[in-house]
């Protein structure tokens, strides 16, 4: 056998990520049998063999791949791109070796061996709670987002969501808006917020929390991706929170995970007549959910580590508003204090609609206005 080719722990780890049948849970198998991660070079099929659900054949890929000419040195390459890659981006990489790898993550049964971040995770010993929901969020939605995003701010509890349309959104704006920390887990790389590609709120959410992933910068975007995104959403934390979701969609598999995960799970019920509660209704209906109607009732359901405020924070800890540009302010001064249809604030506006729903976009996302239904909107009361 060759010398082995020099390189670290992290490049190492994340090259093994490249063997062809060996998914997360099984990296972590081999990860926790090989602490000293280069010495899984010197171990022979048989040895590899005897792990927990590797087995002969796997080992002997496993092994074939650490030996075959050229193979391990190509996944070497790979992953130290990714890692120059994400250094360009300001990012950095956790691996489950590592102390600061997140500690609820690491026992569910496929944790990513590898997680990518730009921003700052909370430390380890930080709690966190998981908000998801419908991409086609209502009023009533959103405001839900906000009363529970909000107290968890003022708890020093981090948001965690995955940054899709809707109540996700809602509950990373909601959390920044109120001086919290959030964590968007993203389906793709975080180089690409696919969501928010004109960056609107994922700078916020690197300042103040994170956005991570398993997966590798610059990799294709597959419907496989948002199932595996889902479990590190309700894997990294203590529990997860429904607001909003019809009977399919993929905040009711993140439902499904935490339960698989023995992590809590809530969910706020909805009129029995919106779609967008129908999910979230038949959560609680089979009981897989714990109906929550106060931010109250769930942080008494979680314990009493949940119940302190962390220190320096008050009712009133919140972010400074976002500035307004002039043509903002010219919109909110045009909107008055009732609510006003769309087509008559074009009117009263003079702005052509492509024109002012961005507008009205900026300036839901800074909080300033809310939609009703018939698309009619607000100002809130803080404007």
């Amino acid at each position: 056998m060759k010398e082995p080719l020099p390189h670290n722990g992290n490049t190492l780890l994340l090259a093994l990520t490249l063997i062809p049948g060996v998914g997360s849970a099984r990296l972590k198998t081999l990860a926790e049998a090989h602490p000293d991660l280069p010495s899984i070079l010197h171990q022979a099929p048989s040895s590899l063999a005897r792990l927990p659900g590797i087995g002969e054949k796997l080992a002997t890929i496993v092994h074939r791949f650490l030996h075959q000419a050229n193979s391990l040195q190509a996944a070497i390459e790979k992953a130290e791109q990714q890692l120059t890659l994400l250094h360009r981006l300001g990012g950095t990489m956790v691996t489950i070796l590592d102390p600061l790898y997140p500690p609820l993550l690491r026992e569910i049964y496929d944790p990513p061996s590898c997680l990518f971040i730009r921003g700052t995770l909370p430390p380890p010993e930080a709690l966190g709670l998981a908000v998801v929901g419908t991409r086609y969020a209502s009023q009533y939605g959103k405001k839900c987002a906000d009363l529970f995003c909000k107290a968890f701010a003022q708890r020093g509890i981090a948001v965690y969501s995955g940054l899709a349309y809707g109540i996700d959104t809602a509950a990373h704006s909601a959390t920044l808006q109120h001086g919290g920390q959030t964590i968007a887990v993203l389906a793709g790389g975080v180089d690409s917020a696919y969501t928010d590609p004109q960056g609107k709120l994922w700078p916020q959410i690197i300042e103040n929390g994170a956005l991570i992933s398993e997966e590798w910068i610059g990799s294709e975007l597959t419907p496989a991706k948002f199932p595996k995104r889902n479990r590190i959403i309700s894997g990294i934390t203590s529990g997860t929170l429904v607001i909003e979701s019809d009977i399919k969609g993929g905040s009711l598999i993140t439902a499904r995970s935490a339960l698989e995960q023995n992590r809590e799970v809530f969910a706020v019920p909805g009129p029995i007549f919106s779609r967008g509660s129908r999910g979230t209704n038949s959560l609680i209906a089979e009981g897989a959910a714990k109906a929550v109607t106060s931010v109250e009732e769930l942080i008494n359901e979680l314990g009493p580590r949940f119940t302190l405020t962390r220190p320096g924070a008050t009712p009133e800890t919140r972010r400074p508003a976002a500035p307004f540009s002039a043509e903002e302010s010219a919109l909110l001064k045009a909107m008055g204090e009732e609510p006003i249809h769309l087509d008559e604030l074009a009117q009263k506006s003079g702005i052509d609609y492509a024109g002012l729903l961005l507008l009205l976009f900026d300036l839901e996302m800074k909080s300033a206005i809310e939609q009703q239904p018939g698309q009619f909107f607000q100002r809130t009361a803080r404007f």
